[in-house]
């Protein structure tokens, strides 16, 4: 027995009831009987929600693999409804496959691919829908569809390295702050008890700067956990207001040593996505609207809106982003060579080509700069840790020496 939830594809209401069947596929098949579209489908009693979510949420390699398998069907004849059904009972992902068969759904009852995809913004975004639709219009949607597992593949690369270059020093730092969380916390108070009972003894400023921190978290550890919680809550959610968001993004762009990383990496999403929109014959202006919101950074985004507004206005792209801070000097240069000789495709490749070995060469220098900057700020730390344990030790010998 399973529970579903599925959308009539006439009049676009949502039913949720049980259906008798051996396996989920055997009951999308007899939803899709009823004129349903399936949106969920679990064993009855299972939960849709939590762990289970996260498990089987559309990850990118799903998507590229969507992408490959649905433009080499089509590419060798097969109708698209068809394609969809082949793909859709080789996917693995749960989630996906519930929304390619609504999709199916969509698409027979006279609904374009484009629109029906349109219908899931969760799984699939602008750069996806509008190459899909561009691949329609010109009769060309094979190409476009490997044209986009490309760029998602590229992307997802050029991604997994930064998110790679970063983890190293995150871990790092983490493992730093509780090993001085440890020792301020269990060794100095040990220091302490061992000079309350001797007379004349006196702690050095250092030694009892960490121990007032040292009783302040010990005593008042509650506060320090709600204190820290509300933090985090704060700010989590003010990390996704426009302020927020507008101050993350700037610190990305200028913050040392992983600002040139953040410039690079978003020049080349700009070149690689522009490229493929308009290898697919996306419209100019429509590339740089779709080409901002894919880059993730109001700032890009803000000045390609900017530039879309003069090119409105009949001026060349590579004008209307010369001299602009959000954007490297190259990138426009390059541009208006690429408008001059007729191929701006072309140099929009070249451009995304170099600008993702320039984020490998980044990623290394990145690397190298922060291993030996951690070693010496895990030096300053383990120094003075080390020197508030020892100096009343050496006090004390000195005191035991003069007396």
């Amino acid at each position: 027995m399973f529970e579903y939830t599925a959308r009539n594809s006439a009049t676009g209401q949502k039913v949720k009831a049980e259906v008798e069947a051996e396996s989920e596929q055997a009951a999308a098949k007899l939803i899709h009987a009823q004129g349903l579209a399936p949106l969920d489908i679990k064993p009855k009693g299972a939960s849709s929600g939590g762990v289970n979510k996260y498990l089987h949420r559309i990850k990118t390699a799903d998507k590229v693999l969507f992408s490959r398998q649905l433009s080499t069907l089509i590419n060798a004849g097969l109708p698209l409804v068809q394609s969809l059904r082949n793909v859709a009972s080789q996917t693995q992902n749960k989630k996906l496959k519930i929304v390619v068969n609504q999709v199916i759904s969509d698409v027979e009852g006279g609904s374009s691919l484009s629109a029906s995809l349109g219908r899931h913004p969760d799984a699939f975004n602008r750069v996806f829908i509008s190459m899909v639709a561009a691949g329609e219009v010109s009769g060309t949607l094979d190409t476009a569809l490997e044209r986009l597992a490309n760029q998602q593949e590229k992307d997802a690369e050029i991604l997994s390295k930064v998110r790679g270059a970063l983890i190293y020093p995150a871990v790092v730092m983490a493992v730093m702050f509780v090993v001085i969380g440890f020792m301020i916390v269990k060794v100095l108070p040990q220091v302490e008890v061992l000079y309350k009972d001797l007379p004349g003894a006196r702690l050095p400023f250092l030694t009892i700067a960490l121990l007032w921190i040292s009783h302040a978290i010990i005593d008042y550890w509650y506060f320090v956990i709600i204190g820290g919680g509300l933090a985090g809550i704060f700010l989590s959610r003010w990390f996704k207001t426009t302020g927020g968001k507008s101050f993350i993004d700037k610190l990305k762009m200028h913050a040392w040593p992983i600002g040139p990383l953040f410039m690079k990496l978003y020049m080349a999403r700009f070149a690689r996505t522009g490229a493929t929109l308009v290898s697919s014959g996306v419209p100019l202006l429509q590339m740089l609207q779709i080409t901002g919101d894919a880059i993730s950074n109001v700032h890009v985004e803000s000045s390609l809106r900017k530039a879309s507004e003069q090119v409105k206005g009949g001026k060349a792209l590579s004008e209307s982003l010369e001299g602009d801070p959000n954007f490297l000097p190259l990138v426009p240069n390059m541009l208006r060579i690429g408008e001059q000789s007729g191929a701006l495709e072309a140099m929009l490749e070249k451009i995304a080509d170099y600008y993702e070995k320039e984020v490998d060469t980044q990623i290394r220098n990145v690397s190298s700069i922060i291993e030996p900057a951690l070693m010496v700020i895990l030096g300053v730390f383990a120094f003075i840790i080390v020197a508030a344990v020892l100096l009343p030790i050496y006090g004390l010998a000195g005191q035991n020496l003069a007396g």
